[in-house]
């Protein structure tokens, strides 16, 4: 389906996605009941809200650290406060756009400008998603796979097992064309000097593991608030399934498959598909609302733009 959607013009590919979205969570809310969303929805109160909002405060500076590390080793420095402001504005585009990667071409296209190099710009951002990625599904597989087939949540377990063999089996795919061989040894050869440093890779490691158990307590607050009778490592568990599921691209800021996955991941582990949708429901309306800060971002930009000579952000004539 990715490969039928790169082919198609993008005002459609959008519309396909954001259409394929509200039908995964239209479906979902058939089968268990539009009740527990409202639910959800109800559930949300100012001590909720704050806890998200500091938690994607949490995330989002690891993330920026993660984004800053991986930039520099393209050659490409980036100071921390642009950064900090530039994924803010970057998880909010994403958020409230079709797609899930506006904001990271928005802020890989401003910071390349700054150093005329968009091309690596790009490749900086690419490399960190991915990066952050892989950490996400080396943690899930650690924590899951370890529950063997005696838990309830085992076939989720080996569900992402089968997932994670899949994407490195399509990269050995790919390394037998003698033109996939030729791109990653020339990405290799970009990423070289970041490989060749371990401290490097370790932070990249730890700030996404910050990023992930940022978002995984979200869901678990969420959960707490949705009054789903579990303990917080159960939910815990179950968040790492649902945040893979967010990321799969036909979404709309994370609405879709989330939700189907986390009526289906709570159905499995006793809690009823209900509880799931409830929660999902919780935490999709908390991660918009944590990221507005980010809309604060773009007016600041706009407002610079504006004002390129004012007292905030302009820059000295030569």
């Amino acid at each position: 389906m990715a490969a039928a959607l790169s082919r198609m013009p993008p005002r459609l590919r959008s519309a396909v996605r954001i259409v394929a979205a509200l039908a995964v969570v239209a479906g979902t809310v058939a089968v268990v009941g539009v009740g527990p969303f409202v639910h959800g929805v109800a559930s949300i109160s100012p001590a909720t809200i704050l806890a998200a909002i500091a938690l994607a405060a949490v995330a989002t500076a690891a993330a920026a650290w993660r984004w800053r590390i991986v930039s520099a080793g393209f050659g490409l420095p980036l100071p921390w406060s642009e950064a900090f402001a530039s994924y803010y504005r970057s998880q909010f585009l994403n958020t409230v756009l079709p797609g899930g990667v506006v904001g990271d071409v928005h802020r890989a296209y401003v910071h390349g400008q700054h150093h005329e190099r968009v091309d690596l710009a790009a490749r900086a951002v690419a490399a960190e998603r991915v990066a952050g990625q892989f950490v996400q599904i080396a943690l899930t597989l650690a924590i899951l796979l370890p529950f063997g087939l005696a838990s309830p949540l085992a076939p989720l377990a080996w569900i992402s097992g089968a997932i994670a063999a899949l994407a490195v089996a399509s990269v050995g795919v790919v390394a037998l064309t003698r033109r996939g061989r030729a791109a990653l040894r020339r990405e290799y050869r970009m990423l070289r000097p970041l490989l060749a440093r371990p401290s490097a890779l370790f932070a990249i490691a730890a700030a996404s593991v910050v990023v992930v158990a940022a978002h995984a307590t979200t869901f678990v607050v969420a959960g707490l608030a949705a009054g789903v009778h579990a303990g917080t490592s159960e939910l815990a568990v179950v968040a790492l399934i649902v945040l893979g599921a967010a990321a799969i691209p036909v979404s709309f800021g994370g609405w879709g498959p989330r939700e189907a996955v986390a009526a289906s991941a709570f159905a499995l582990a006793g809690l009823g598909a209900g509880a799931g949708l409830a929660v999902s429901t919780a935490f999709g309306v908390l991660t918009v609302v944590a990221v507005l800060p980010g809309a604060l971002a773009l007016l600041a930009d706009r407002f610079r733009s504006l004002h390129p000579r004012g007292i905030i952000g302009g820059r000295r004539s030569a």
